[in-house]
């Protein structure tokens, strides 16, 4: 089991705090792109950083979740 611990969203897919969802979901994409399976098999580090650049957009980039996110920083 690993352990995670809790970065900041905005710098996980390096923008800023202010983003909107479009700089968002290009920046998530590059990422998506840049540490994808298909590009990095077998590299357990590549997986980690997938696995925390989709958790950031799943908040970032639903808009109820991003605002919760912002409010209270979860």
């Amino acid at each position: 089991m690993t352990k995670t611990t809790k970065r900041d969203y905005y710098e996980v897919l390096g923008v800023s705090k202010t983003a909107d969802a479009a700089a968002i979901k290009k920046a998530y994409r590059k990422l998506a792109k840049k540490y994808h399976p298909d590009t990095n098999a077998g590299d357990p580090v590549a997986e980690e950083k997938l696995k925390e650049v989709n958790e950031a957009y799943d908040v970032l980039g639903d808009e109820k979740k991003k605002k919760l996110y912002d409010t209270y920083g979860f």
